[in-house]
């Protein structure tokens, strides 16, 4: 049998045994070639069914990769519209932030301006509460000569020099007794 397997090498031989082959040996020569015919035919019907899982497993991954694909270009597409849909939001933030920050110079200024008014405000209430309460001092005068004796008096309890001294009164005290004395010599002329 082991001669049947080598049939390249024993080719002459294997020949011989076909033409001049007693019935035994054609006998065992046909069981060899019976098995191997078998052998052979269960091997391509093997490689044929490992050909069709190979076909099948192909167009399964072939769908799978289609699928990966499509995946794939939507996932994309996803990305871009991401990306595009995250520089709109950053755009519109920025502008955001550049607009909050003018209002926020607007506003401080505004606020400089209403708190530079307002100052102004209280400064000419001050005033004019400092001028009506220089005049009420002055309140009763009749004469040019009580007018300079309250005038003196009232200079040596404002003085800034006091304990009780106010610099803005005496100012005051000083525009009031001004104001009175012309109208004291405007009424003298007349």
């Amino acid at each position: 049998m082991d001669m049947f397997k080598e049939k390249d090498e024993h080719q002459p031989e294997f020949e011989k045994k076909l033409v001049d082959g007693r019935e035994e040996e054609l006998n065992e020569l046909k069981a060899w070639l019976f098995r191997e015919n078998i052998r052979v035919e269960t091997e391509k019907k093997d490689l044929k069914h490992r050909q069709e899982e190979f076909l099948k497993e192909k167009q399964q991954f072939r769908r799978e990769m289609d699928e990966v694909n499509r995946r794939l270009v939507v996932e994309r597409k996803r990305l871009k519209q991401d990306e595009l849909f995250f520089d709109k939001k950053m755009d519109i933030l920025k502008s955001g932030f550049l607009q909050l920050d003018a209002e926020r110079k607007q506003l401080n200024r505004e606020k400089q301006e209403f708190a530079g008014e307002k100052r102004g405000e209280e400064k000419v209430r001050r005033m004019e509460y400092s001028q009506m309460t220089a005049k009420l001092l002055f309140q009763g005068v009749k004469s040019q000569l009580a007018l300079k004796k309250r005038y003196r008096d009232l200079l040596k309890m404002f003085h800034p020099d006091n304990i009780a001294g106010d610099h803005e009164m005496v100012l005051l005290i000083n525009a009031a007794y001004e104001e009175l004395k012309e109208e004291y010599d405007i009424g003298k002329r007349a």
